[in-house]
């Protein structure tokens, strides 16, 4: 991973220059990606935090390191030769390092996945040339449906294939000894005293994490675990607790297994965070310090919040942001996903349109008759709706209404709309907060229309509030 070329100085006329300097290929880029103050996010912590912005590598995440290093110590042992085809199962971003090398060589590959991982992860390693096989989350790892152990059964079945086994693979731990540790303790000038890591295969944790205390042991280490995962109590107890193994929505970190780059003496502490709460706290990293993150970002963040107190002054805290957000935009920053799992409040109408499935007004002529009326409620299933004239509502009408003036005179479902229809819903700005839409809802005012920033209509019941305070 090291660039071949060098920087070459000329003069000219007494003036330095530089002259041109190119990589070989993309894979000479990895590494190197800097370390970025944490400001907001982190206001009341005593510590220094700086972030290891790992999306700066050309895949956009750690997994670069490790996909280059395994590929180059394959060839080494004659494990990958020409022509050969890469065999990994992936949540997405080891995958892409893989791929990257691939490219860069000459290889082609095959990832198995998990469902629960974005589908943006699937698509790129898709664009980047790699079949993709999506397998079941909610399986045992020994169930030959899982990501496991496909990958496994196909490398044995594919003709000169290579499985890197990221999980079991020492080299996965190696590239972080001997490049993301390095890269810590020089660009701290050895000041660093704690490591904040989301763990999963344990490469990242152990490698760094190795290298940092062989030079100075006094440096905490702290790994981020999800619920729903093993890792905690197992480095707790020693024992591979079912009890602790459960489905859960964060990617990247955690595991049911315990692979073998792990080294737990290593390890200070382990802290879980929640699925929630990582998903926020990406959220809110993107949004307060500028740097568009991972999930498991957000988990290392929230970890190291919930662990704050330990802090003092003079620590230097390096927290690993492993990968970028444009993963996960169906997912963490999807507004509609993260209210289906009631993780992000609704406060305002706006919050309520948005977090539906866009769908047309239903409005009605004035010059409709009732009849009209009651077969439009029921074939779009509502029970209100504006009554227009020219584009402009001048009324509305409701099931409820309706039944009311039909019990009293059954010839009005023969009459105008305009003839029964009720006042015209309210029209309130799409910032109105719920609690004072609410406090607006009565007997008689049953619903409100609001515009969105196209000036499209957009009607709010009781109905909606009820569900949107609910959650």
């Amino acid at each position: 991973m090291q660039n071949t070329n060098e920087y070459q100085l000329a003069t000219c006329n007494d003036e330095v220059y530089l002259r041109t300097m190119y990589y070989n290929n993309i894979t000479e880029t990895i590494g190197n990606t800097p370390l970025v103050k944490l400001n907001q996010v982190t206001k009341g912590v005593k510590a220094t935090v700086l972030a290891k912005v790992e999306s700066f590598n050309p895949g956009n995440s750690i997994k670069d390191r490790i996909g280059m290093k395994m590929v180059e110590e394959a060839e080494k042992k004659g494990l990958l030769k020409p022509g050969g085809t890469i065999i990994e199962g992936t949540s997405g971003n080891t995958g892409m390092g893989l791929a990257l090398a691939a490219i860069a060589k000459g290889y082609k590959c095959i990832f198995t996945t998990t469902d629960k991982q974005s589908k943006e992860k699937a698509d790129i390693l898709k664009a980047v040339g790699a079949e993709v096989i999506v397998c079941p989350t909610n399986v045992e790892p020994e169930d030959p449906r899982s990501y496991y152990s496909v990958s496994k059964r196909l490398s044995e079945e594919t003709p000169n294939s290579w499985y890197p086994n990221q999980y079991d693979n020492l080299d996965n731990r190696k590239a972080h000894y001997e490049t993301t540790g390095p890269e810590i303790w020089h660009q701290t000038e050895g000041r660093i005293t704690h490591l904040v890591v989301g763990s999963g295969t344990g490469g990242t944790i152990t490698g760094i994490g190795q290298f940092l205390k062989e030079k100075n042991p006094a440096i905490k280490i702290w790994g981020v675990d999800t619920y729903g995962s093993a890792l905690k109590k197992y480095h707790e107890t020693g024992k591979l607790d079912p009890d602790e193994i459960y489905p859960y929505i964060t990617e990247g970190i955690g595991e049911d297994i315990v692979p073998k780059n792990y080294d737990f003496s290593l390890i200070d502490h382990f802290e879980k965070v929640t699925d929630k709460d990582a998903a926020l706290m990406a959220r809110e990293i993107t949004r307060k310090e500028g740097i568009f993150v991972g999930y498991s970002c957000g988990s290392a963040v929230a970890g190291l919040l919930q662990m704050k107190d330990q802090l003092a002054e003079n620590d230097v805290v390096v927290v690993i942001f492993p990968d970028h957000g444009s993963r996960y935009v169906g997912k963490v920053y999807n507004d509609e996903w993260m209210r289906d799992r009631g993780w992000l409040e609704v406060k305002t109408i706006r919050d309520i349109i948005e977090s539906r499935p866009n769908k047309s007004l239903i409005t009605i002529e004035h010059d409709k008759s009732v009849a009209d009326a009651v077969s439009v409620l029921t074939a779009n299933d509502i029970d209100q709706m504006p009554v227009m004239e020219n584009g402009k509502m001048i009324g509305s009408i409701s099931e409820s209404g309706l039944l009311s003036k039909l019990l009293k005179d059954h010839t009005v479902k023969s009459a105008a709309i305009r003839e029964v229809m009720d006042s015209a819903f309210p029209l309130v700005p799409s910032e109105t907060p719920i609690g004072k839409l609410s406090s607006m809802m009565n007997k008689e005012i049953t619903a409100v229309i609001t515009l969105d920033g196209l000036n499209n209509m957009h009607i709010v019941t009781k109905s909606d509030i009820i569900r949107a305070l609910s959650k």
